[in-house]
């Protein structure tokens, strides 16, 4: 697909987010709300169907409608985009299941440095899944050495990115079945970008002054 690169640096601060409290007493409420396991092979089609709703379910403040048919076409059943498919098959994923083990979010990553897909089903997000899924994401690649991760994040999912200490690098626009969208570059570093201050040793200790 075409695309236009239209890039800006931004200095995002992180924010705290204020349904924290609220994920953390859902939890407590019902251990087997958050869930996670890997994501298996077996899990194909629930993932696409995640997928389908929660793009069709974007708020048409920020998705028209033919953005929405065009997006959600990706995740056809029968059909997926091969890109699609590709991270599903081969990437390193995580699913988010319900008390009854139904698959109602799921975080990819592939390759190993970049979020390919984080996509939580509508009856399910704002309840802090999609965060769970990200930070564990994160830890799993701090744990496997990494220093940084990357990802292309929507207009939904950018302001989530964000508030978990991620930077906008750059907007971009792309082609999605001839259907002009724009969507977010972002980074984050795993390590602290500055070593910690060194401690002062004794030789370096201020002198007395003399009377």
């Amino acid at each position: 697909s075409r695309r236009r690169h239209t890039r800006y640096w931004r200095d995002w601060s992180s924010d705290v987010c204020s349904s924290d409290l609220t994920c953390r007493r859902n939890v407590r409420a019902n251990p087997h709300m958050n869930s996670l396991r890997p994501l298996q092979t077996t899990d194909g089609q629930a993932a696409l169907e995640v997928y389908r709703q929660a793009v069709l379910s974007c708020p048409p403040q920020l998705y028209t409608a033919a953005q929405r048919t065009a997006w959600a076409r990706q995740a056809q059943a029968d059909q997926p985009a091969p890109s699609l498919l590709h991270s599903l098959n081969h990437g390193i994923g995580l699913v988010c299941c319900d008390g009854g083990g139904k698959v109602i979010g799921f975080v990819v990553r592939e390759p190993a440095e970049r979020i390919a897909l984080l996509y939580c089903h509508p009856q399910h997000q704002r309840q802090g899944h999609g965060r769970r899924l990200l930070q564990a994401m994160e830890d799993q690649a701090r744990n496997e050495g990494l220093k940084q991760l990357r990802t292309e994040a929507s207009l939904l999912s950018q302001p989530l990115f964000c508030s978990t200490g991620w930077r906008v690098l750059w907007r971009e626009e792309l082609l999605i079945h001839a259907v002009p969208f724009h969507r977010y570059r972002l980074a984050k570093a795993l390590t602290p970008i500055l070593e910690p201050w060194p401690k002062p040793s004794s030789s370096s200790s201020s002198t007395r002054s003399s009377s």
